[in-house]
């Protein structure tokens, strides 16, 4: 390993001898002097007065000696902050999610933050439709969407097997209702979200094949604002059952079976194939498994 002229510089200066240095820096001597001729020749300075019995610094060398000095010091904070990376007591996790996909996020990160907790998190916003290319442009680290990117630049787990479910209101006329045709959906008005979604399409076509009208005279920007025109009699909606778990247990919502349709949202975690990971990024794959 070739020695570091400016911690062969510290050294020769705290110890004051060129065979002193060399003993601790595990060097022979002349090692030593051709490692400080070579940083004296690169600075285009003198740094040490040699023609005395002892060494002596030149105002150079004293200089030098402020900032080796300094150097030594951050070397060690970066050996120590990196080390921090590698044991998961430091750095920083950044996903991106779409508003209903980072509900699925939320288990894992609770256990992630319980097993690292001086890591921080971050849930990037972001339209599910544009995290894999962000992905590839390293805008991203993880990806959290709802869909099979079909890409081999991407590589995609499945953390989570969701249903699309029809929830009314409990004044509802259906509501009283376990389960009923796509046919007796006729009339409804359907709150849509009007960000596109491949589960957007399955209902669409799921209608337009059977050759039922499906009216979608509202179309809004949030699931939680679908939410709430539903739980007001406003219109009934498909929505990420996950998204309406705690409504149905409360009885603020109704879900009724449709029964031509059974649509499966598949949530995956999804990352760069080739880039690689970091660690805080790696151990968060650990814990979806």
């Amino acid at each position: 390993m070739e020695l570091n002229p400016l911690q062969v510089f510290l050294m020769v200066a705290t110890e004051g001898s060129f065979s002193r240095a060399a003993e601790k820096l595990l060097r022979t001597q002349p090692a030593v002097s051709l490692a400080l001729q070579r940083l004296e020749l690169e600075l285009g300075e003198k740094l040490i007065d040699r023609s005395g019995k002892e060494l002596l610094l030149t105002d150079a060398g004293r200089s030098a000696l402020d900032f080796a000095r300094r150097f030594e010091s951050l070397e060690r904070e970066l050996e120590n902050s990196l080390a921090e990376l590698r044991d998961n007591s430091a750095g920083r996790l950044t996903v991106g999610a779409n508003e209903s996909t980072t509900l699925y996020l939320l288990r894992h990160i609770e256990r992630y933050r319980a097993l690292h907790p001086k890591i921080k998190v971050t849930v990037r916003r972001s339209m599910g439709s544009k995290i894999p290319n962000e992905l590839l442009d390293g805008n991203l680290e993880l990806g959290v969407i709802s869909y099979d990117p079909g890409d081999d630049r991407i590589r995609s787990k499945v953390i989570y097997t969701d249903a699309i479910a029809l929830v009314v209101s409990p004044r509802h006329r259906l509501a009283r209702r376990k389960s009923v045709s796509i046919a007796d959906l006729a009339e409804e008005n359907f709150i849509a979200h009007n960000v596109m979604s491949p589960y957007r399409d399955v209902v669409i076509h799921e209608f337009q094949a059977r050759k039922i009208p499906l009216r979608m005279d509202v179309d809004m920007p949030t699931i939680e604002s679908i939410r709430k025109m539903v739980q007001d009699n406003q219109g009934v909606a498909f929505l990420p059952r996950m998204c309406v778990e705690q409504e149905i247990e409360q009885k603020l919502l109704r879900e009724v079976r449709v029964k031509e349709m059974n649509i499966e949202r598949k949530i995956r975690l999804v990352y760069p194939t080739r880039r690689a990971l970091s660690h805080a990024a790696r151990a968060f794959l650990e814990i979806v498994g």
